[in-house]
């Protein structure tokens, strides 16, 4: 049995440790188009910050993978898939044979067309630890001082934090009325915006680059508004999109991302994917969708390796959720938190630079945000996962002391054997 793996990021790998508990001997072939491999993607801010150090940064090593039987073929970027052959084609042009073949392929940045920003030197995205060499690189060469970031999301947030470590003033523009806009309502967005305006960073909302200044370098860009700022950097980081082109002649369905079932089988026998490409079911509101975080695609990852090496094991489905500590404020936000609706109960709690916010529909929790506070992110996590009827502690849920005395006793007792798995794995 030979199967084929593209992508090396935390689905394609833990899809390799679940083939290897079932079929200790197949043929593995790991492919991906970075030279780094088995590296933690959420931490290259940190490691552009200084938080971290290369050896940090990997969770699992190459020689981890070899122990265990993996061929490796770093830098390789598969063009063509043709099912009908079971075939995969890379950029090189080699076509390489699987009996089982996973798609990991992650997402890619979206970078928009702007006037004058093609092929000018100091334009980056940020996804990859090759971007955060390159940004690295270029900030000493060309002497950085200040940066625009274009997107007031996860990602440029947290490029935006690792420049101000390195002592680099930061512009932040945003087209949407606030940062965090996607799941930060605009109370948590206004804590953490005022918190990075103490820190020294800027913050323009409402607004966007529409054109880059230069010769051969970035030298400004323009704003919507017309306002210019100065700057010898911009980092792009408006959003990240399923990595679909590739596929687009060959018979998978595809709809944002690569539609697949519940064993994480997409509409082509033997073909798999998993990860932030995928689309399946969001276990709230029970529409497809793109889920790209990190346990997810370990959870859809492992799933996937299972029933390649013929087990049968089934994905019931994830929620959105994101955790991170923004200008020195811890923050949590998880299920659906943006909603409109008289359907909707919304309560909230508070108290400087705390906040807490708790989305109820049909008296079952389906979303939840705390900035500051962030010690029962679990309970609520698994309160939105079983979908448990809160209807008789709603009242208690924004306690300081909340906990698992205010919930059911026979909820209270599956989370203590472990039975509810907070983070899908």
């Amino acid at each position: 049995m030979r199967y084929v793996v593209v992508g090396s990021g935390p689905a394609g790998l833990n899809a390799i440790e679940a083939i290897r508990e079932l079929d200790k001997d197949g043929e593995i072939l790991l492919i991906t188009t970075e030279k780094y491999v088995g590296y933690s993607r959420p931490l290259i801010t940190y490691l552009l910050g200084r938080k971290v150090t290369e050896e940090k940064m990997y969770y699992r090593t190459e020689d981890y993978l070899k122990e265990m039987g993996v061929l490796l073929k770093p830098a390789t970027r598969v063009e063509k898939v043709i099912p009908k052959e079971k075939i995969i084609v890379t950029s090189q042009g080699e076509r390489i044979a699987y009996d089982k073949l996973l798609l990991a392929v992650g997402g890619k940045p979206f970078v928009p067309k702007i006037e004058g920003l093609e092929g000018k030197k100091g334009v980056f995205t940020f996804t990859t630890w090759e971007d955060e060499e390159e940004v690295e690189r270029y900030i000493k060469e060309s002497n950085v001082k200040e940066a625009v970031v274009l997107g007031g999301g996860l990602i440029g947030l947290k490029t935006t934090e690792a420049l101000m470590e390195l002592g680099v003033k930061v512009t932040i523009v945003e087209l949407a009325d606030r940062i965090l806009s996607v799941t930060f309502d605009k109370k948590a967005s206004e804590i953490i915006t005022n918190a990075l305006k103490r820190e020294g960073c800027d913050v323009i909302t409402n607004d966007t680059v529409v054109a880059v200044r230069g010769e051969n370098t970035v030298s400004s860009v323009v704003l919507r508004s017309g306002k210019e700022i100065p700057t010898k950097l911009l980092i792009v980081a408006i959003g990240v999109r399923p990595n679909v082109d590739f596929l687009k002649d060959s018979g998978i369905e595809i709809n944002r991302g690569i539609v697949v079932n519940e064993k994480m089988e997409t509409s082509e026998k033997d073909i798999y994917a998993a990860g932030d490409c995928a689309e399946f079911y969001d276990l709230i509101d029970g529409q497809r969708k793109t889920i790209a975080i990190w346990p997810v695609a370990v959870a859809q990852g492992r799933v996937a390796g299972y029933n390649m090496a013929g087990g049968n094991v089934r994905y019931p489905g994830g929620i959105p959720m994101n955790s991170v500590e923004l200008a020195g404020i811890p923050t949590i936000s998880v299920g659906h938190t943006n909603v409109e609706g008289d359907e909707y109960e919304i309560l909230t709690y508070e108290e400087g630079n705390t906040y807490k916010k708790m989305v109820i529909k049909d008296n079952k929790l389906i979303g939840a945000v705390l900035v500051n506070d962030i010690d029962r992110a679990g309970i609520y996590t698994g309160l939105i996962l079983q979908k448990l009827d809160v209807s008789s502690f709603k009242d208690k849920l924004l306690n300081e002391n909340f906990g698992l005395v205010y919930l059911p006793k026979e909820f209270r007792k599956k989370m203590l054997e472990g039975e509810v798995k907070i983070w899908l794995e």
